[in-house]
């Protein structure tokens, strides 16, 4: 089951959804806009091994906005910070972001329970096309679980992506073991 807006309401309300900054204006039927922060990331070497810690460069989107470029994968961050207790949060690509030919997310759009940070985006284009921090990217959609959660991804011992951060995280890829 999908959160209406009146329970993401409720949500929020009791604490079980945080969402910073939080703007009514930004929630629709059955799912919350969130917004591209003002940092996106690059990889420092155009070919990236799993095994290895694959550096990134951050810089500032300026505010005159910054060009994506195909056959890049840029990462970016949602303006807003979240937090989701006892629901799964999935992320997906506005409509309006799709139609401009930008994917947002590679294969990372489910989040965990008990996940408390910004989003970090997988962002790709099809053609160029001229971003701005601050625009519409993405929604969020809560979705319901069923049972008991017995470890909260902000528990988690071996969580990677703990580190509260407004900026763009690398791959942790090569903290597993394979």
């Amino acid at each position: 089951m999908i959160l209406s807006d009146k329970l993401i309401l409720e949500e929020i309300e009791r604490g079980n959804i945080i969402i910073e900054p939080f703007k009514k204006e930004c929630l629709g039927t059955n799912s919350y806009d969130v917004h591209l922060g003002k940092y996106l990331a690059t990889y420092r070497t155009r070919v990236l091994d799993a095994k290895l810690h694959n550096e990134i460069d951050h810089y500032e989107i300026p505010k005159d906005g910054f060009v994506l470029q195909p056959n890049t994968l840029y990462l970016g961050v949602t303006l807003e910070y979240t937090e989701t207790h006892r629901h799964v949060p999935f992320l997906e690509g506005k409509s309006s972001t799709g139609r401009l030919g930008i994917d947002i997310h590679a294969t990372a759009g489910k989040g965990d329970v008990g996940f408390c940070n910004t989003w970090t985006l997988e962002i790709s284009c099809t053609q160029p096309v001229k971003i701005y921090a601050g625009m519409p990217i993405g929604q969020l959609i809560y979705f319901v679980v069923d049972g008991d959660v017995e470890t909260m991804y902000n528990t988690k011992l071996n969580a990677k992506y703990n580190n509260k951060t407004t900026k763009p995280v690398e791959s942790m890829m090569w903290k597993n073991s394979f």
